[in-house]
Order: C-alpha cells, then structure tokens, then sequence
C-alpha cells in the first residue's frame, strides 16, 4: 500500500471569497485516499500565499521529507493552485520531491508526467493562478495609482496624520494633535538652519512624537505634509506630486526651505550664545578693562550687613567698579539717545526708507524668481518644436520636461512663500519709536535688563569706562 501526504492550503481571500475551506479539501482527499487504498501518513494545513515556497509548513514537510526519505510516496493536493501560482518556482520544485522518490499530484486535475504531452497540460495548471494574480495585482496598482492621481493618501497614515472615513465610506487622513503641531514645529525648526535634524527629531521626541530615526528622515523629505501627494514614475509617465485632498500641516513654501537646507543649498548662521543678565550687573559681558583691554565679568561679594556687586576684570590686573557707579553712567549716557521733541515723525520715516532700502533685495529676489520660471517655460517650448522637428529624442524630451517641472514647482512654491513674508511694519516702528524715547526710565525699571546688549551696542566699549572716568576701585 503507498504512502501519501495531504497538502491543504488557503489563503485569507480564497477561504471567504472562493470557498476553498480547509475541511473541503480534506474531505476531497481522504476520499480519493479510500477509493485508492492509500494511506494518509500525514495532513499538513498551510495558511499562507502560494507565489512562492517560502512557506511555513511547507518548509516543515520538505525537511521532513528529507530526513525520513522513503517514508512517504506521494504528496497529494486537490488542485494545482494549491500547490503553487508561480510556474517557475513550481517546476524546480517539483525535481526536488522527484528526487527524493516523491510524486506531487492534484487529484482534481491528474496528471501522469511520464507521458511527455501531459506537461503542456502542467504548464498550463501551474500558469492560470499565475495568470490571474499576475492580473489581480496590475488592477491593484492601477486602482491605487488612480487614487494618488485623484490626490487620495493610499495605506496607513504618516506620523502626524490619522486614517479618518467620512459618511460616504471614503477614506481619507486628517491632522493628528498633538503630532501635527510637533512636525509643524520640527519643519520649523529645520528651516532655521540652527540644529542637526537628529537634535531636532530627539527634542519632537521628548516633546511627544513616537518616531524612528529613519522614519523621521522619511518624514521630512515626504511632500505630504505641504498638501501634495507623490505618484511615482511608470512606463512613460513621469513621477509627479499632485495637489492632496487632504489638509496640510505646513506650506509649500516652507517645505522647500526645508528641502534646500537638508540638500546644503541654504546655510544659516548659527544664533549667538544667550547671555544671562542679572538685574544688578547687567552690562556683565560688554565692559572692557580700560587696563588690559579684557572682558569684564560681575560678581558679589558679601559684607557684614548686606552684598556689594562690583564689574571686575579677570585678569590680573585687579581693575574692579562698583556696578551702582557705572549702570548710573549708562543711563545718563543712554539719555543722549532719546529724540527730541518733534524728531520722533522724522526718526519713523528714516527707518521706514531705511527698511525699504533693505527689502529690495526680497523684490529682486521675486523678480529672479519669476524669470527663471519664464526662462524654464521657454525652454520647454523650444524643447516641444525641437521634437515636434524630429531633431530631439522623445526620450530626451521626457527626461528635460521632468526636471524643468521639478524646477518650475519649487519656484513656484518659493514664489508664494516670499509674497506671504511681506509686512506691514508701521506698527513696529511706532513702538520702537516709544521704547527708544523713554531709554533711560525702561532701564531705570529694569525692564531693559533682557535687550541691554542691543543698548551697549550704541556706546563703544573702548571707551565707556575711561571717557567717563569711572575710577577703578583699589
């Protein structure tokens, strides 16, 4: 009596949708089993995909057809598509278990290999499920590739959005909170040019957002986040980014900035050391030793009733002044600097020319803009007539169309960003106007003490101290 073993396989979708149920397929076997006088060694149940024998349970089986060679016969199956949906895969593998005395056979579709006209038959068998998955995964594709084109985000949500359905049962993704304004924060941040992206993904981390190195990475150079939805290239269309239906956490604009300060094409000084003023020393750090031409330093010291702050040198030179004497100085200094009555209208309509003056280049920047996206749009018009003249190659043409729109969107992003960083400043100078003419009373109150650098800015340090003569203490 020959020896068989049952192979029962399923797949998620082929259970519920085919009814190929485990039961079934046993049923079918034992049966043939009884009506050949076979006997069943082993029933082995695969849930898994059959595009490839990296199988769970059938690596189990081939093992243990190796180590107890001879014990079984034949590996039995209902059809062919149980046994695999790739004909190449199929074919080695069915030398392999003949090699080691074993034969594979559907029973619902038999097949005697020995007759040589049998294996158009296996061909066909083993190339129809490879056929119809082959086709099932194309539609899924080109279903998918449509929705990205109609500007819908296809699988799970990136880090900072949320998997929403609306009452059609559309599906779609929202901002998340408090994710959103994190990553909002983080392009923010890259933009300045100040930190390392690590530094910045460790502090969004501290901050509350769950996310990998290498996912973070991903996520800042996703376009996503600015409202657009990537489509990436096939046969011959282009890959290009198109207009998402879902709201956008940041701007095009700054999205860009961010991209040219990752690329190195933007570089941004780093901000200066924060000097921590104390309210009785607060030109600590901006006085120079008129003795040895050192920064001055501030300290305490303790007397027997109260303590006694003093501007001193760190060198050896022991040049020291008592903080009382010098802050009085600066103020009564400051007071030159007030405008005089009536000079105020005449100081805002300085700094207004002067601001002017400052942001023209922003509009020569707007106007370079504008031309370079002209000069790209000529360019692929030339481009057009010189294939349309058959003196360009089509596949040269694509190529030069694709970069020159990559070029013509990110200026045009960078285009938005600089008409939305225009201002009104007339507000501002009018408050920088009332803070510069009460100098000295805001430093009197102490409410200066934070911006005391901009105020020692007006005063050159070299000769503060000894064009006051403000005597050093012994």
């Amino acid at each position: 009596m020959k020896t068989a073993d049952l192979y029962i396989r399923v797949s998620t979708d082929e259970q519920a949708d085919k009814g190929y149920s485990q039961r079934n397929q046993e049923e079918t076997l034992q049966k043939y089993c009884q009506i050949n006088g076979l006997q069943v060694r082993r029933v082995i149940y695969e849930d898994h995909s059959a595009k490839t024998f990296n199988r769970p349970k059938w690596n189990e089986l081939l093992l243990d057809l190796k180590k107890r060679r001879g014990k079984s016969e034949l590996l039995l199956f209902t059809k062919w598509d149980r046994f695999s949906r790739n004909a190449g895969d199929a074919y080695q593998m069915i030398n392999t278990l003949r090699k080691l005395g074993i034969e594979p056979q559907a029973v619902e579709q038999p097949l005697d290999l020995s007759i040589p006209e049998n294996k158009m038959m296996l061909a066909f068998y083993l190339a129809a499920p490879e056929v119809e998955n082959d086709r099932r995964a194309l539609n899924v594709f080109f279903g998918m590739r449509r929705a990205k084109k109609e500007g819908r985000w296809m699988g799970t949500a990136p880090v900072g959005y949320i998997n929403k359905t609306d009452d059609h049962g559309r599906k779609y993704i929202a901002p998340k909170e408090p994710e959103a304004s994190i990553i909002k924060w983080a392009f923010q941040e890259l933009a300045n040019g100040h930190f390392a992206a690590d530094q910045i993904r460790k502090e969004a981390n501290n901050r509350g957002l769950i996310c990998s190195r290498s996912n973070f990475w991903n996520a800042i150079r996703n376009p996503v986040y600015c409202g657009k939805i990537p489509v990436t290239s096939y046969k011959d269309e282009e890959s290009t980014a198109v207009q998402g239906q879902h709201e956008a956490i940041i701007s095009e604009a700054l999205f860009y900035e961010v991209q040219d300060v990752l690329l190195g094409r933007k570089r941004k000084e780093r901000p200066a050391t924060q000097i921590t003023v104390d309210e009785q020393m607060p030109l600590r750090g901006f006085l120079i030793c008129p003795k040895c031409g050192r920064m001055l330093t501030g300290s305490a010291s303790k007397g027997r009733y109260n303590h006694y702050y003093y501007y001193h040198c760190v060198s050896s030179c022991g040049c020291r002044f008592r903080t009382e004497n010098a802050n009085s100085l600066f103020v009564r200094e400051l007071r030159k600097y007030v405008p005089k009555p009536g000079m105020s209208d005449i100081y805002v309509v300085t700094l207004k020319e002067s601001y002017n003056e400052q942001t023209r280049s922003q509009q020569s920047d707007r106007k370079q803009i504008i031309s370079q996206i002209d000069d790209l749009g000529i360019r692929l018009r030339n481009a057009r007539e010189l294939v349309a003249d058959q003196k360009l190659d089509p596949e040269d043409y694509r190529e030069l169309k694709l970069d020159c729109t990559n070029k013509i969107t990110i200026l045009e992003a960078k285009l938005a960003g600089s008409s939305q960083a225009e201002r009104n400043i007339d507000g501002l100078l009018d408050q920088t106007v009332s803070n510069l003419s009460r100098l000295d009373t805001l430093m009197k109150r102490g409410q200066l003490h934070r911006n005391v650098k901009s105020l020692v800015r007006y005063i050159p340090k070299s000769s503060f101290l000894t064009d006051f003569n403000i005597e050093p203490l012994d």
